[in-house]
């Protein structure tokens, strides 16, 4: 998603050139370009497939819109498991239409989770609750904070349900350093993102993630956090930014990879 305006091939042969072998793949442009073919494609090109996302969005009411919710997660895992990735990330949803239940919307994450996890133990593949900044709460993710992604995912088997860990949503949470420590000792953390908050926000504030070492996130301490916790997998850098959207995608990918390596331990 940092690269969106490169075309999967463009994205491959920009990552060749500059050495990188693990990519994060969002589900839109991969249907787009047909999943078995972007398998081979990523493939051939020397590419680990370090999370799919994403999944989620089982927030619903109604018991059709519900049953849609789950059928279109259940071809998020097949699309993961063709890629060759272990882990589906979740964005869980926001409040339905007219609903003021916070905790009634959660309560319906879990119930989705509990048909959700074993599909995804048998594909090959985990879930990753990504818990959302809370300025998100009402129309994207009802779960703004670590400790209530656990709290849903420790109803579940760790092999079937764990948490995201990105920078960008949880850098303002002063509960967060212990409940990393608490996702690692459940060998819960399945994914850890990178992203700066930099400020003003922009108009619709979705787009707004800035590029790292640009704003107010000390990425090596949330690093630190993150490896001392047991985290041992791919960091990944996603940046949703209009600005960095309309420039050349390797020129962004070229400099990702270098605030990556200033900014990071190694």
């Amino acid at each position: 998603m940092t690269v969106k305006q490169l075309s999967l091939p463009e994205l491959a042969d920009a990552c060749e050139a500059l050495g990188v072998t693990q990519v994060g793949l969002w589900r839109e442009p991969v249907q787009a370009y047909g999943v078995e073919a972007a398998a081979k494609l990523v493939r051939d090109a020397g590419l680990t497939v370090t999370t799919l996302c994403r999944g989620g969005f089982l927030t619903a009411i109604s018991p059709a819109e519900r049953a849609t919710a789950v059928a279109d997660n259940k071809r998020a895992v097949d699309e993961a498991a063709a890629l060759g990735t272990d882990t589906l990330v979740l964005v869980s949803g926001g409040l339905p239409a007219g609903s003021k239940d916070l905790p009634g919307a959660r309560e319906r994450i879990a119930d989705a989770l509990a048909e959700l996890g074993p599909y995804a133990e048998e594909h090959g593949v985990r879930l990753a609750i990504e818990p959302l900044h809370p300025m998100y709460a009402s129309d994207r993710c009802v779960v703004s904070t670590l400790a209530q992604a656990l709290d849903i995912a420790e109803r579940f088997p760790a092999h079937q349900v764990g948490v995201t860990v990105d920078t960008y949503h949880i850098w303002w949470d002063d509960q967060a350093p212990a409940q990393i420590a608490r996702a690692g000792a459940g060998n819960r953390i399945h994914t850890f993102q990178l992203a700066d908050w930099t400020t003003p926000l922009p108009e619709g504030v979705l787009n707004g993630r800035g590029q790292i070492g640009d704003g107010a996130i000390d990425m090596r301490a949330w690093q630190e956090l993150v490896e001392a916790a047991g985290y041992t997998g791919a960091i990944e850098v996603e940046l949703f930014n209009d600005g960095l959207w309309a420039r050349d995608g390797r020129e962004v990918l070229t400099e990702t990879t270098d605030r990556f390596r200033a900014h990071t331990r190694p």
